[in-house]
């Protein structure tokens, strides 16, 4: 299983300067060979290498770092010609360009990491760049150590300097389960499991909420210090949800693989384009990650051999998880739910969690049978 893992780089300012020009030549390299590429109609690596590897030699560019520069530029338009294909964008009418800081990979001839010392050493234009510290968790360092795998990628952004990393952690048994903690993901609970815990969302909605209109405001003013100020708060709203949904999907797993059960969840593909809202609802659904928080449940449940199954959403929320009816009436509200059949209430989440628990065995069972 790969999963990656990003550090940050704590350069001084020499070891920035050195950085930073490597990077805009790397870049400037990849613009001339996109345009020899949108020129000649030619996309392979290898045909790139023949017809611009001698220019990338003499703009500076060592024999490594050269190769990688016009490989990004081929696997750049194989990805937009496939996205083209799946009819996810429009053709290309110009050549692909690439931004000064542009992410650009380097190899083990390029880059070594030193893990216990938490530093690097890198390439660069200005010869070989020792000692740059870097910091990260006693996690990443032991994943950096024992699985890190070929390339790493050198980044700038928001002022930071990142080195993203890829790890092949080998698989670990799923153990046959016991039974299931259920999930039912929403917008005012993010999370709520069959044991009935709750992951509110009323705290993550007033954030969004409140950069939304921080937003507008900051666009509709059109000046210097406004475009700064948007600037600087790109991603934040970003991280912050992706840190709310790794804790969400941290406890989840835990409890899962302290009680030896698997995880069932709602497939939600398509969510988006099934469901009809009216408009500030809109706005809500389409802000928030359903499918982040499932890939995170997803590989955080495969490091820890925790089973893992899709179910059918149709109904969760309507049906009674006691005597199994489904009426649109036993939904009393968002949060109340009451049979009509039996009697049974329950917090409308939790009951549709535990439906999703139920199929979640019965699907289990179905795909394991002898």
């Amino acid at each position: 299983m790969k999963f990656v893992v990003q550090v940050r780089l704590f350069p001084t300012p020499a070891q920035e300067a050195a950085l930073a020009d490597t990077l805009r030549l790397c870049n400037e390299a990849a613009n001339l060979v996109s345009r020899v590429a949108w020129e000649r109609k030619v996309f392979r690596n290898y045909d790139l290498r023949v017809h611009s590897y001698g220019e990338l030699k003499a703009m500076g560019l060592s024999a490594q770092p050269a190769q990688h520069v016009i490989k990004k530029v081929s696997d750049a338009y194989t990805t937009v010609k496939a996205q083209v294909s799946a009819e996810l964008r429009k053709p290309l009418a110009k050549p692909i360009a690439f931004r000064p800081d542009a992410a650009q990979p380097f190899d083990d001839r390029c880059l070594s990491w030193q893990v216990e010392a938490r530093t690097v050493s890198i390439w660069t234009t200005g010869g070989r760049m020792k000692g740059i510290r870097f910091a990260c968790s006693d996690d990443q360092a032991r994943a950096l150590a024992a699985y890190r795998k070929g390339e790493s990628d050198l980044i700038h952004r928001d002022g930071m300097w990142l080195l993203i990393a890829t790890c092949d952690v080998p698989d670990v048994d799923v153990t046959e389960p016991d039974a299931f903690l259920g999930v039912d993901l929403g917008i005012a609970n993010i999370a709520t499991t069959s044991d009935g815990e709750r992951h509110s969302g009323r705290h993550l909605n007033a954030v969004r909420h409140r950069n939304r209109e921080l937003r507008r405001r900051l666009q509709a003013k059109q000046t210097k210090s406004a475009k700064r100020l948007l600037k600087a708060r790109r991603r934040k709203e970003s991280r912050f949800a992706r840190d709310v949904n790794h804790r969400i999907s941290k406890s989840i797993v835990t409890e899962a693989a302290r009680t030896g059960r698997g995880i069932a969840l709602e497939d939600l593909q398509g969510i988006r384009d099934r469901v009809r809202l009216r408009k500030p609802q809109r706005v809500t659904l389409h802000s928030w990650s359903f499918h982040q928080l499932g890939g995170l449940l997803g590989y955080k449940a495969a490091r820890a051999g925790v089973a893992l199954i899709y179910v059918d959403p149709a109904f969760t929320s309507q049906q009674c998880s006691s005597c199994g009816q489904v009426d649109r009436k036993n939904r009393l509200d968002q949060a109340s739910f009451s049979c009509t059949s039996c009697g049974f209430a329950e917090h409308a989440d939790v009951n549709a969690a535990r439906n999703i628990a139920a199929r979640g065995e019965t699907g289990w069972a179905v795909s394991h049978a002898a």
